[in-house]
């Protein structure tokens, strides 16, 4: 898929658009390239399955759940996540403090501007910057782990309305590292793995217990002419995978091939979508794979989406789990740690997993590879 230009400076130094007062999608919004291949609704048609995998965590037999996720891991890299047990006031809560975030004066959100090299604050994704257009999006990113101080720069003097949008933003990360932690198990299992071999696995205990999150908010505002304007260009995620809270205005999409398409995710009431990232096809020698994927906006409605990333600490070398590597041949990609791995996709083409290329390890006598993926 065609991307648009590397950054031009004039694009570098935009500041704050008013999305509200827009009655048309300027020259710095248009994205050319967004119709090369078309979007089709998430549904089962003749000689084509288009429905988007649903994993029903709460599913009963443990052995079906883990079946389940491994075919959609295999074969989408992604998949809506349901009776996972979070309550449903949580997500509720979420969109309202959120939409009272972005609804702040410009200056107020301004205040938190992401500085040149950071990746926590207001503003567009260190990656955006890789463009000369600019996305029909407002962003803010955070460590969970620096929640209060990180919001002092929206409510310089504290107050009744910080203190809530906090606990919120605290509520909602509790309830995330808890689910990722036993999704990770899950997918332990998806790889042939027994409880007790989790149980006792050195790197398995290891990567649940040093999970680490990021959480990004996004407003996709209405958009006078949705057929121009991107929310999210097209990328994968570079951690091990998402889990995303959304909406019900479906707006997130994920690219199948043979022939090439963008399929809608649905957004139903009460389920997450998760995308799994690059590093999570390395630990997993290239049997579950990275979604490369884009976010749409809409005419008529806002979309607030919540993606929660989860990966390895920076200094954890990630190699593929000894349970991924079939008898008799070796790994199909060297270790790298984390920041490593973003040095290499910034060397790469393109912001999908191209990069995992530049790890493979060579074959030796046809002993080595990449297991190819499904679609």
């Amino acid at each position: 898929m065609p991307s648009p230009p590397p950054t031009s400076p004039a694009a570098a130094a935009a500041g704050y658009f008013e999305f509200r007062s827009a009655e048309h999608v300027p020259e710095t919004h248009e994205w050319p390239g967004l119709h090369d291949h078309p979007s089709v609704d998430a549904v089962a048609v003749a000689g084509r399955d288009d429905a988007v995998p649903v994993v029903d965590l709460g599913g009963g037999d443990p052995a079906a759940v883990a079946r389940a996720l491994a075919r959609a891991a295999e074969e989408w890299g992604a998949f809506l996540l349901v009776g996972h047990g979070v309550p449903a006031g949580v997500a509720a809560r979420m969109e309202e403090q959120i939409a009272r975030l972005f609804a702040l004066p410009a200056a107020d959100k301004d205040r938190a501007g992401r500085r040149p090299g950071e990746m926590n604050g207001y503003g567009r994704p260190p990656y955006a910057l890789r463009f000369s257009r600019l996305m029909w999006s407002e962003g803010y990113t955070f460590a969970t782990a620096t929640i209060r101080d990180e919001f002092r720069r929206v409510w310089l003097d504290g107050g009744n309305d910080y203190l809530r949008f906090c606990e919120v933003m605290e509520e909602h990360h509790r309830e995330m590292m808890a689910l990722g932690k036993r999704l990770v198990d899950v997918f332990f299992r998806a790889l042939g793995l027994t409880d007790e071999q989790i149980a006792a696995g050195e790197t398995e205990r290891e990567i649940r217990e040093t999970l680490t999150a990021t959480m990004h908010l996004n407003l996709y505002p209405k958009c006078p002419e949705p057929e121009r304007a991107i929310g999210l260009a097209a990328h994968t995620d570079s951690g091990f995978f998402t889990l995303i809270m959304q909406s019900p205005v479906p707006g997130l999409q994920l690219l199948r091939r043979d022939p090439e398409r963008w399929v809608t995710v649905p957004a139903p009431p009460g389920a997450f979508a998760v995308v799994l990232g690059d590093l999570f096809q390395l630990l997993t020698n290239g049997r579950f794979r990275s979604a490369f994927h884009r976010a749409v906006v809409n005419g008529d409605r806002d979309r607030i989406s919540v993606p929660y990333f989860l990966g390895p600490p920076g200094n954890m070398e990630v190699a593929p789990l000894a349970a991924a590597v079939p008898p008799g041949r070796k790994p199909a990609f060297r270790p790298v740690t984390w920041p490593e791995y973003m040095r290499v996709k910034g060397k790469a083409s393109g912001l999908d997993a191209s990069a995992l290329a530049m790890l493979q390890v060579p074959e030796e006598g046809g002993e080595g590879g990449v297991v190819p993926p499904k679609n």
